[in-house]
């Protein structure tokens, strides 16, 4: 049975129970912070709608979805369950009552009773992400022109975006309150982005490109520095594709280590 939830604290047992699992241990709570901005903070948000799934009295499952009516988009915040039947019974609710939108997962790669609905579903499933965290910072001196966003490179900002995933680069630029953009320049020219947060007490580097004509010069390495720079005294973190050695080199060069237990995976499709 499921039921729509106003509160989590009385379901806190449950919650922490499923959590230190290290199978089905939710990524986006694995901080302090996410579990406020995901779970304790979701009763007061209208756009997160929170789900039990009940069996016998019993609960064995508890979801929260980001809901955005006006851009037909669900995200899963929080899914917590050892249940097969409680994924499926979800995933038969929002197909239900949401047809037409497209929903996202992120989720513990050991979850495979999740995995195997999602594809069964004919989600697309994104590579496992290892979890990386800055932990000490490594100086790093550059010659190299990296800038913060302005109006002046939104075209080629915008041409030389990944268009995949949900923060398009129309996106990223309207979210200013959340996310800070910088620039590889050369000649007066934008040849790589970086996307990261800045707001929060642990900020997410969400996006890395420099155009292939221009890789190998160090602009990637350049623009996280500053990156790192402008986000002292905050904590950071990045997830990249488990088998990109190139990229955990990167990160590792500038101080950042895997964190056990925070790998994810992300999959998504239309209901």
């Amino acid at each position: 049975m499921l039921k729509k939830l106003t509160s989590v604290l009385e379901y806190m047992d449950f919650i922490n129970e499923i959590n230190s699992d290290p199978d089905f241990s939710d990524p986006m709570l694995g901080t302090g912070e996410q579990m406020r901005s995901n779970l304790l903070d979701a009763p007061d948000k209208p756009a997160d709608h929170i789900w039990g799934i009940y069996e016998n009295g019993e609960m064995t499952g508890l979801f929260v979805f980001l809901v955005l009516e006006e851009e037909n988009y669900l995200e899963m915040l929080v899914g917590l369950s050892r249940s097969r039947e409680a994924y499926a019974e979800m995933l038969s609710y929002l197909k239900e009552n949401y047809k037409g939108y497209q929903v996202d997962f992120v989720y513990n790669p050991g979850n495979t009773l999740l995995s195997g609905l999602l594809r069964e579903e004919k989600a697309e499933l994104d590579a496992e992400q290892q979890k990386m965290v800055l932990e000490r910072e490594i100086r790093h001196e550059s010659w190299h022109q990296i800038e913060l966003y302005s109006p002046k490179y939104r075209k080629q900002y915008i041409s030389m975006h990944s268009d995949e995933g949900y923060w398009t680069a129309d996106k990223v630029i309207e979210a200013r309150d959340r996310f800070r953009i910088l620039l590889a320049i050369e000649n007066d020219e934008a040849v790589g982005y970086l996307d990261i947060t800045y707001k929060y007490d642990e900020n997410e580097l969400y996006d890395i490109l420099v155009k292939e004509q221009y890789r190998g010069r160090g602009y990637g390495k350049a623009m996280l520095a500053r990156a790192i720079e402008l986000n002292r005294p905050k904590g950071m973190m990045v997830l990249t594709e488990t088998d990109n050695i190139a990229a955990i080199a990167l990160f590792e060069s500038l101080g950042f280590r895997r964190r056990p237990g925070g790998n994810s995976i992300t999959a998504w499709f239309m209901l």
